[in-house]
């Protein structure tokens, strides 16, 4: 039998938004991970680019469970560039009145575009997509200048009122990673190390390692 605790924290649903301190730093592996780990929904309001292989296209590929949903982009831009100048090369606008959250029973992990201050619009930014119950996972990864911009990405964020953990990406460095965690106080849940591939397998191991902590946010 369950406990109390344990049936809780099963029925309790988790919104989890993924983050990057930058781009191309292992956003799209890290949200297939939690995906998988927690059998989550998937959904990823803005692709830029690649809209034949996209994100969402990746994580339905890289996770394995029966139970894991895949929403579709509020936005699907044909450029590969910040959300508000594909956009506009589209000839639109986005607006964030027509992202709407997709309603689900189940857990969802919302993967945003780029870094947290990448623009939507002219006024707007992606961290204006998140919402007072999102628990937030930034994903930084060790290169020269990602010091500077993990830190500025999860002290404005724990500024704003949010909690944050943090997955490492790539190969240890243990200066980089100490100073970060000094000087923030966030949470780490793991680290993906640079795999010669990535595929369903590796995912799901993954998954198991992280399972216990992405349960406990």
């Amino acid at each position: 039998m369950w406990s109390h605790h344990e049936v809780a924290v099963m029925t309790k649903k988790k919104k989890i938004f993924v983050t990057g301190i930058s781009t191309d730093v292992g956003k799209t592996v890290a949200a297939a991970i939690i995906t998988e780990a927690l059998q989550a929904d998937y959904w990823k309001p803005v692709q830029a680019g690649d809209l034949d292989d996209g994100d969402a296209h990746k994580v339905e590929r890289l996770v394995s469970n029966s139970r894991t949903k895949i929403h579709p982009n509020s936005y699907g831009l044909q450029t590969p560039m910040s959300p508000h100048a594909a956009a506009e090369i589209d000839g639109t606008e986005i607006d964030l009145k027509k992202i709407k959250e997709p309603e689900t029973k189940n857990h969802l992990v919302i993967e945003g575009a780029g870094g947290l201050l990448v623009p939507l619009n002219d006024q707007e930014t992606v961290f204006d997509l998140l919402t007072k119950d999102h628990k937030v996972v930034v994903v930084s990864r060790h290169y020269l200048g990602s010091i500077n911009h993990s830190l500025l990405t999860i002290q404005y964020l724990e500024q704003k009122g949010f909690d944050v953990s943090i997955i490492f990406s790539g190969d240890e460095h243990p200066s980089t990673e100490g100073i970060i965690l000094k000087m923030t106080g966030a949470d780490v849940i793991g680290r993906i190390d640079d795999e010669p591939y990535i595929d369903e397998m590796v995912v799901k191991e993954y998954a198991q390692r992280f399972k216990k902590k992405l349960e406990a946010l």
